[in-house]
């Protein structure tokens, strides 16, 4: 499959677990989490499109991404490639499967990234090497609504705010992240330079003022933008930054788990170490708890002593250590939290504590994954 992109739909289809993957052979393809009586896990092939001829599929996006969508709304995906173009495709549920609707033009070189108005999903919107940043109406994707020079170079991260309307991010090569009202979008409300290209952006799944960039040799940083969000100031501060010496990181996601004090009544080990180093690994040199491998519970999973849930290692097999940040916001290598597991929020509203959050980096050179937890103290 070659280099790809992946990302998972935030809502269960047909009670099951999808991963949307964008892949360097110009396909996109959905997998979906498969179980059974051991406890195990695969991800299983379940359905393909092929996007055009000689292309890279480049990015992908759900359109369940905003908080509380409701259980009826179509669920499609909007993806782009490497000659420009933006395909919207339908996912059919019950197979589940993929069809392409609509296939348009967007930017004469590589469109980077499309993503959705989670809000109004029949818009979309696209960032390419052009340095454009541009707005379409599925309905009508001939032409695009607005056009954007703001950016002083190509345009490859966009997300929409799921828990706020009209609240749009979007990053850069020019190192510099942009908070626009999607309301009016001839000049953004907020400009963040943050010393790196803005590979990818991604809102927190429960605090909607917290925006997580990946930002390739600058590293990762968690901005703090709640008085842009909330009363439109050009002010996003900070909380937490990290640089991975010698690597760009192209990928960075927040976990939808978090941490929950852990019952008298349940008694675990301590659950071992997780490496992506090797990017041929095989799931037997994951060890949960001493059992098989397999991915974590939805339910949930103790982290109480030792050296904490997931160690990051790189490619010599050394851990990661991780400095605290700034403004008394910590980012740690290690999930230990006496007293506590790490649990699906869902199912876990009342006893979550929500200044904890896990996010996950990948790099481009070493193949590594890095797990981390941030404290917002």
């Amino acid at each position: 499959m070659g280099q790809s992109l992946s990302c998972g739909c935030h809502i269960p289809v047909a009670d099951r677990a999808l991963l949307g993957v964008a892949d360097a052979g110009g396909f996109i393809e959905l997998f979906q989490l498969a179980g059974s009586e051991e406890s195990t896990f695969t991800l299983e092939p379940c359905a393909r499109v092929a996007l055009d001829k000689q292309c890279l599929a480049l990015s992908l996006d759900w359109s369940t991404g905003r908080a509380g969508r409701a259980s009826d709304q179509s669920l499609n995906i909007i993806s782009s490639d490497s000659k420009g173009q933006l395909h919207l495709l339908k996912v059919d549920g019950a197979g589940p499967g993929l069809q392409c609707v609509a296939t348009w033009q967007a930017h004469h070189f590589e469109a980077w990234i499309a993503a959705f108005n989670y809000w109004q999903t029949e818009v979309v919107y696209s960032g390419g090497d052009d340095g454009l940043l541009k707005g379409w109406d599925t309905r009508k994707p001939a032409t695009p609504v607005f056009t954007s020079n703001r950016h002083a170079m190509g345009v490859c991260s966009i997300q929409s705010n799921p828990h706020q309307d009209c609240i749009l991010a979007t990053g850069s090569y020019d190192e510099h992240v942009l908070l626009w009202d999607t309301r009016n979008m001839t000049q953004p409300f907020a400009d963040v330079p943050v010393q790196g290209g803005v590979w990818r952006l991604r809102w927190h799944p429960l605090h909607g003022h917290l925006l997580l960039a990946a930002c390739m040799y600058g590293g990762f940083r968690v901005l703090d933008c709640r008085q842009a969000v909330e009363e439109k100031q050009d002010m996003c501060t900070v909380s937490a930054s990290h640089k991975l010496p010698s690597s760009l990181v192209y990928g960075a996601d927040w976990s939808w788990l978090t941490f929950c004090p852990v019952p008298q009544s349940q008694q675990l080990s301590n659950i071992g170490s997780f490496s992506c180093s090797d990017p041929g690994a095989r799931t037997e040199d994951v060890e949960v708890a001493g059992q098989p491998a397999g991915p974590p519970s939805r339910s949930c999973l103790a982290d109480d002593g030792g050296e904490g849930w997931i160690k990051p290692q790189v490619g010599n097999k050394k851990k990661t250590s991780l400095q605290p940040s700034t403004e008394g916001r910590k980012v740690s290598s290690q999930l230990h939290t006496p007293g506590t597991m790490i649990c699906d929020y869902d199912l876990h509203v009342e006893t979550a504590n929500t200044d904890i959050s896990l996010l996950a980096t990948c790099s481009f050179y070493d193949h590594v994954l890095h797990l981390l937890k941030w404290e917002n103290s």
